[in-house]
């Protein structure tokens, strides 16, 4: 009997799955899409740290800025009629793809920046970044071999707008945005946007305080019949 066993040839054995069963094969069709996936799964952007802030904190802001927005581009085709609220440039973008800009036309409390949030959150210009440039732009040439403009996004505010007023004779746009360009993360982004909103508020109120200042004059204290002195 044992060698009657021993004489018998065993064919091959299927590995038991999770429910004891061998695996049942896979239909073409399913692997045929499996592997579409796998091959274009390379070629998708994977969204960064700087799109994932630029996506969240710029549809917050916009949502806060709608009616404000709203009111002023209401207010602008009363004022110029036919004359248009926005105004529309061509703009290059990441790897030097151009793009249509609009902004409202007013500069009164930097709504023409606030008004191109909809272009951070469709992904054309960033919320942190270097001034966004004109083709044809000298600016847009590259010194080197290194064509560090086409490596990120024009931004809302940048490294070099919130340095424009700076006293210091290094502080040059172009280098201030190769600065950014090279070292640029989002706790940077973080405290740029966050001078870029407390200076024009500082100035503000530094404004609010010496004009109240320059009210309380010696006029205004003195007591009923007094003179000055001859």
């Amino acid at each position: 009997m044992q060698t009657q066993w021993q004489g018998q040839s065993r064919g091959p054995r299927r590995r038991p799955g999770p429910t004891g069963r061998g695996r049942r094969p896979t239909p073409p069709r399913l692997a045929a899409t499996r592997r579409a996936l796998r091959a274009l799964a390379p070629a998708l952007p994977r969204p960064t740290a700087k799109r994932a802030l630029d996506l969240a904190l710029g549809s917050a802001l916009l949502i806060l800025a709608a009616p404000l927005l709203a009111a002023a581009a209401l207010t602008l085709a009363a004022q110029r009629g036919s004359g248009g609220v926005l105004t529309r440039s061509t703009r290059l973008g990441a790897d030097g793809r151009p793009f249509v800009l609009r902004s409202l036309h007013t500069r009164r409390l930097r709504l023409h920046v606030i008004s191109r949030l909809p272009h951070v959150v469709r992904g054309e210009l960033s919320l942190v970044g270097p001034a966004p440039l004109a083709p044809g732009d000298v600016r847009g040439r590259p010194a080197g071999a290194r064509d560090w403009r086409l490596e990120l996004k024009p931004g809302l505010t940048g490294l070099a707008q919130i340095r424009h007023r700076s006293a210091m004779p290094w502080d040059e746009p172009d280098l201030l945005d190769q600065h950014y360009a090279e070292h640029h993360r989002p706790g940077l982004d973080l405290a740029i946007l966050a001078e870029a909103v407390g200076a024009p508020l500082y100035r503000a109120a530094r404004s609010l305080a010496g004009r109240g200042k320059a009210d309380l004059s010696d006029t205004d204290h003195r007591r009923p019949g007094y003179r000055t002195a001859e």
